[in-house]
């Protein structure tokens, strides 16, 4: 089995070193980077399988590095995960919003790294896998009309949204085609695959997230949640789309005007 290609972006060499030493083995291989620029430039010459990112750099912080990486035709799909010794809420905000898929705070504990890397990078396999089953078969020519029928039934749609599981793109009733990060797509998709049914916080953790019940923050939930809605829905503030089920959680009605 090949090793997990893993970039540690990481200002603190003390911290950066513990990390590589934690991870070297048989299941990673690690590269490091102390700054951002170098990150991008490794990034750049190799595409990891996920990257460990601080956010307190000098140059280049980790929220434009993070950027950077989303909008590179090459990286963008590449999960991150935020290391940081920023614990504000909106420093983690801004860190989501950038398009990072998790958040890790220091200091900080070695096998919860390790147990949120691997369920990162099970996530990724699983939805590489399901895209690759949705590819058609090289050589292969259909007819328009199969074509259609084909595309219809790849896509999911729900009242005026349109999710296409190839391209990672939604289309909106007011926002045009949106291209959703790795997480915000499966998100998306999770909730618009169980149209009708109420998830929580902590199940989402556990189906999306892929983390045990015991670990990870409900808090990471509802910053996607609340990001997610930012980018595709009308008015954000009262979201129709992706509706808050007051003292359960969140859900998209298979009837997008039924009441909420």
């Amino acid at each position: 089995m090949d090793k997990a290609n893993i970039l540690v972006i990481e200002n603190d060499e003390i911290v950066a070193r513990t990390i590589e030493r934690s991870l070297r083995g048989d299941e990673f291989q690690v590269r490091v980077a102390y700054g951002g620029l170098e990150g991008l430039k490794l990034a750049r010459q190799e595409p990891p399988d996920l990257v460990i990112l601080d956010i307190i750099m000098p140059g280049m912080d980790g929220y434009e590095v993070c950027d950077e990486i989303r909008n590179d035709t090459r990286l963008e799909e590449v999960p991150i995960l935020f290391l940081t010794a920023k614990i504000k809420d909106e420093d983690i905000i801004a860190g989501l919003k950038a398009g990072a898929d998790d958040y890790i705070t220091k200091p900080f504990n070695v096998d919860e790294l390790i147990l949120r890397i691997r369920a990162i990078l099970r996530r990724t396999l699983n939805v590489q896998e399901m895209r690759a089953g949705l590819a058609p078969e090289s050589g292969t020519v259909e007819p328009a009309e199969a074509a259609e029928e084909a595309q219809a039934n790849i896509q999911l749609v729900i009242g005026d949204y349109r999710l296409d599981p190839r391209t990672f793109e939604v289309d909106t009733p007011d926002h045009g085609r949106i291209r959703l990060t790795p997480i915000q797509f499966d998100l998306l998709y999770h909730l618009m695959s169980h149209a009708g049914e109420v998830f929580s916080p902590m199940r989402l953790l556990d189906e999306i997230w892929d983390y045990p019940s015991d670990r990870g923050s409900p808090d990471l939930v509802r910053v996607h949640i609340k990001t997610l809605r930012e980018r595709i829905e009308s008015d954000p503030r009262s979201p129709e789309f992706i509706r808050t089920v007051p003292g359960f959680g969140y859900t998209i009605y298979p009837d997008p005007n039924t009441p909420g």
